[in-house]
């Protein structure tokens, strides 16, 4: 999917060698929306001005608050006013601290466990035993690559996409390595598409949060041009996802459970 521009016209001062030219530059647009769940503010996120119901939706996940479609009962949205009020049908409690994450060590495991202080439940493992052949995990790059117009033209937007063997199902770009991913997120809830057979496409760094984003939303793959952080792979490791990282050109990295990688 593919939204709207993302930018606009900007009148700069460029210098070059010598001389000095009056040009005019594109810029990524950046917009507060103010999110009210259950008719109480609930946080304001800067954001890309596209797809704002599936970033809160996606963000309403990631953090625990809503599991599925049917947790849904209303979306509304003033885009002029950067204003999206969202109303579901399970109680939220503790939403002052929502946001509040701490990691605590797994019996037994030495490994990092990520607890949620809103659901005080740890997140599980994906149930998955999806594979994806490394010729198409080379080709879903260069998919996203093609995508990409409007880094291309400002150099200040992440890319995020939800793909499987036949392509990419879904795109979006925005300001925030998280908020793309949210929209990704919020895209699978909204359409109820099922992600335990698909893969995550990124263009920046692989960190824990985006680990756990990927988690709730029970992706098995994460695919990104860039580095995964050490504790994004111990958290990757325990919670069943591949982690491939460096996709550039004809080269890749798989730092966690390579068996979802099919090299024949």
């Amino acid at each position: 999917m593919s939204a709207g521009p993302i930018y606009a016209e900007y009148q700069v001062v460029r210098y070059n060698g010598g001389t000095v030219e009056n040009k005019t530059a594109k810029v990524v647009s950046e917009k507060p929306l103010t999110v009210f769940l259950n008719h109480n503010e609930l946080a304001t996120l800067i954001c890309s001005p596209v797809g704002l119901e599936e970033l809160v939706v996606g963000f309403l996940l990631s953090e625990g608050l809503i599991q599925q479609r049917s947790d849904i009962q209303e979306i509304r949205c003033n885009e002029d006013e950067g204003l999206l009020w969202i109303e579901t049908t399970r109680p939220v409690t503790q939403t002052d601290n929502f946001l509040r994450r701490h990691i605590a060590s797994c019996c037994g495991k030495g490994r990092a466990g990520l607890y949620f202080i809103n659901d005080a439940r740890q997140v599980q493992p994906v149930v998955s035993d999806w594979r994806l052949e490394a010729k198409r995990i080379i080709n879903l790059m260069d998919q996203l690559e093609e995508r990409a117009d409007s880094f291309r033209l400002t150099g200040g937007v992440h890319s995020a996409s939800l793909a499987d063997e036949s392509g990419i199902i879904v795109y979006y770009e925005d300001i925030g390595r998280h908020n793309a991913v949210d929209k990704v997120l919020g895209y699978t809830v909204l359409n109820e598409v099922s992600a335990n057979s698909k893969c995550l496409l990124l263009s920046g760094r692989i960190a824990s949060e985006i680990l756990i984003k990927a988690v709730r939303g029970n992706i098995p793959v994460i695919l990104s041009r860039a580095a995964p952080t050490e504790l994004a792979l111990d958290l990757a490791e325990e919670l069943n996802v591949c982690i491939v990282g460096f996709v550039r050109g004809e080269k890749f990295t798989v730092y966690t459970h390579p068996e979802k990688v099919i090299f024949d």
